[in-house]
């Protein structure tokens, strides 16, 4: 599963940086560009807190001494 979710966030950051590298080569329209961009910070937002998580502290009241 957390390959499957970074092989997407991969497909989503390039979705955002090589669309607006073909705007600055004159290659797409605009409006293409931010389309692309939209759906691609949103799959971003939506599949990188999935295998980015950060181990949480361990709470005091859990701990037995």
């Amino acid at each position: 599963m957390t390959k499957v979710v970074k092989v997407v966030s991969l497909i989503s950051l390039a979705l955002v940086l090589v669309p607006s590298m073909m705007y600055f080569a004159g290659m797409l329209a605009h409006d293409t560009v931010r389309s692309l961009a939209v759906v691609g910070t949103l799959m971003w937002f939506a599949a990188t807190p999935m295998w980015m998580g950060r181990e949480l502290p361990v709470d005091a009241t859990h701990v037995e001494i």
